[in-house]
């Protein structure tokens, strides 16, 4: 009998037990203007060894901001895979002015991002994940549970876009070369009100991430994000990857999904435009024409 029931909890709890979260509660720093709680996230994350490329803000979401950092042994393995997988060179860090600490879960992005590689990666990510729990804290999980067998080839739901969909696609260019310097170009020139959260360019690998801060009041991150739920801000900014001459992005109904994997059907239905308004967005400054242009 007693065999019998701890078999059925087995069943039962079982896939709790093979699921993963996207985010990860640090430990609360002091409440205040959030520029000065990133400065205190910042502050740890440098002390810790991580390097610091970038702070955003993002306008329309008062009260949240994002640290992104590199870490040097996660750099190493995706000049080693290389590819799409630099889209995982970033790794976010989430704010509140309130002082709330949040960061992306290494085993759950990286399965995503990493799909067949992830094994070959998995001593890194494992590596990264305890040095964000000792330098943040770890004070639990969020923002919804995924299978991680689920996550290589993941689709919020049957027929949507996967990680490596075809409309991923922005533009390709003559090189590699130009892909870049159109991209850095355009953030500068603030093309389609948008500007740089970071860079990290590999010229060695052709490859290349930037952090996209989408500006436009009406048509930025804020309108869909406060849709969806602010907590998961740790999901910001968008990027735009460059592989070789191509420069690409996640399509939303994936990107947005694999961000917020708990949100329902009537929610993602509210921002069914947010997917094309991104597209557009990050195809002007990847270098393609605006639409009707």
């Amino acid at each position: 009998m007693h065999k019998w029931l701890g078999a059925l909890a087995l069943m039962i709890f079982s896939p709790l037990v093979w699921a993963v979260s996207p985010y990860v509660y640090g430990d609360r720093v002091a409440a205040g203007d959030v520029q000065a709680v990133m400065g205190q996230v910042e502050a740890k994350l440098s002390k810790a060894g991580f390097n610091v490329i970038g702070k955003y803000a993002p306008p329309g979401l008062q009260g949240l901001g994002v640290v992104v950092v590199t870490d040097n042994a996660m750099l190493g393995t995706i000049k080693t895979q290389g590819g799409s997988k630099i889209v995982g060179a970033p790794i976010r860090v989430g704010v509140k002015a309130d002082g709330t600490v949040s960061y992306m879960n290494p085993d759950y992005w990286y399965r995503a991002f990493f799909r067949d590689g992830f094994k070959a990666a998995e001593r890194t990510v494992k590596g990264l994940q305890a040095r964000l729990a000792k330098s943040l804290g770890a004070r639990g999980n969020f923002g919804g549970d995924v299978a991680k067998g689920d996550l290589t080839e993941y689709q919020y739901m049957f027929g949507m876009e996967s990680f490596d969909s075809d409309k991923n696609l922005l533009i390709e260019h003559l090189s590699f070369e130009d892909a870049v310097k159109t991209i850095q170009d355009n953030l500068a020139r603030g093309v389609a009100k948008t500007s740089k959260v970071y860079e990290v360019v590999l010229p060695e690998k052709k490859v290349a991430v930037f952090g996209v801060a989408m500006n436009d009041p009406k048509e930025g991150e804020g309108w869909w994000t406060k849709v969806i739920g602010t907590d998961n801000v740790a999901a910001l900014p968008y990027e735009i990857y460059v592989v070789g001459p191509k420069a690409n992005h996640l399509f939303a109904r994936y990107r947005i999904a694999l961000g917020w994997p708990a949100v329902g059907m009537g929610q993602f239905m509210r921002i069914v435009e947010a997917p094309y308004i991104i597209q557009e967005t990050l195809s002007q400054v990847a270098g393609g024409a605006a639409a009707g242009k």
